[in-house]
């Protein structure tokens, strides 16, 4: 017999609970109950207001901001921390990297003074004086430093060895051919193009020259003294080489070796004076790391300058103080070297040879 809690015909199907696991995925809790868009009237509420069986519920209210949501404060601290990342990066530099922080290799120099054995030949017209003078054949301006035929290396493409190239050539512009630098103007279209690691022995070599291999503007850049130089031609003739090479996994090299052959005249005699022409024979080399190559700039490693006519009694590592038509050396040689004096560079100077002169 079925017991007092049964239905007289037992349980249907004979399985526990019945016909009722049939509904088990559709009972709806509470929450979901209240959540509804439609409520029921009471059978009290259809008899009295003759009202259709359901009616729509009231929209609730917004969350006030006091109860923001967990996933709301995680969106206003993601903000906040790219902002502040923002911020971070404006003031330091995006592009560089702790390495490329490091002091760079201060630059090697020499400059070698060239003293005439006879006379310095003049002419009013430098193109007199070019044509009769190993210079003849030389290019004008920039196009003497015409960049070489160049591919990829183990570890630089193609594009960065060209890169590399053309800012050695930009240097080498901006320092040797450039009228306003020649003469003692403003050197920072040169101090741009330095890796930073750099600028403090640029600008001391400027603010307190010395002719000790390290602080030397001549060895930077060719400069002479505008108080008794100027140019007779602003179209300086250059020959020379540009030879790029890998040295390391991080490291490209250039190696720079030109010769520049300049026509002066003294400052302020007029376009009447004669004129004569000076030469400069620059051997430089170049190194870039990755940074240099994407910042297009430049760590100058090695300067090698040798130039003339010059007097071998002339401080030259300041401005280049040219022989002009006419003049002779002085037969006294170059300042004393001592050999107890901590941090010096020997005094050099050199003898300038009769066949690099004009044979007019």
């Amino acid at each position: 017999m079925a017991g007092p809690a049964d239905p007289p015909e037992g349980t249907p199907e004979g399985a526990p609970g019945g016909g009722e696991d049939e509904y088990r995925s559709v009972v709806f809790d509470e929450s979901f109950v209240r959540a509804a868009r439609l409520q029921e009237f009471s059978a009290q509420e259809r008899i009295t207001d003759h009202a259709p069986a359901v009616r729509d519920r009231p929209t609730p209210p917004p969350q006030r901001a006091g109860g923001l949501s967990r996933q709301a404060l995680v969106l206003v601290l993601l903000i906040a921390v790219a902002f502040g990342t923002a911020i971070y990066m404006g003031v330091r530099h995006p592009y560089r990297t702790p390495a490329a922080e490091e002091p760079a290799e201060p630059l090697r120099m020499t400059v070698v003074p060239l003293a005439p054995r006879e006379k310095v030949p003049g002419a009013a017209d430098p193109e007199r004086l070019y044509a009769h003078s190993p210079a003849a054949s030389f290019a004008a301006g920039a196009e003497g430093i015409p960049l070489p035929a160049s591919r990829g290396t183990a570890h630089f493409s193609e594009g960065q060895v060209v890169t590399a190239l053309s800012t050695a050539k930009d240097y080498l512009v901006r320092s040797a051919l450039d009228p306003h630098v020649l003469t003692g103007g403003d050197t920072r279209s040169v101090r741009v193009l330095l890796d930073p690691g750099q600028m403090s022995q640029f600008d001391r070599s400027f603010a307190r020259p010395a002719a000790d291999g390290r602080h030397a503007p001549t060895g930077w850049l060719v400069r002479f003294d505008p108080a008794r130089t100027e140019l007779a031609d602003d179209g300086i003739r250059v020959r020379g080489t540009l030879q790029a090479t890998e040295t390391g996994a991080g490291t490209l090299e250039v190696s720079a070796d030109h010769t520049y052959v300049y026509a002066l005249r003294p400052a302020g005699a007029g376009e009447g004076a004669a004129a004569s022409l000076f030469t400069v024979r620059r051997e430089l080399r170049f190194r870039f790391d990755r940074d240099d190559l994407r910042l297009h700039q430049v760590q100058v490693v090695l300067s090698h300058v040798q130039a003339g006519p010059l007097s071998c009694a002339e401080d030259s590592a300041g401005h280049l103080r040219p022989l002009l038509a006419g003049q002779s050396a002085d037969q006294a040689g170059p300042a004393g070297t001592d050999p107890y004096a901590d941090g010096g560079a020997p005094a050099l100077c050199g003898s300038l040879s009769p066949a690099a002169q004009p044979r007019l």
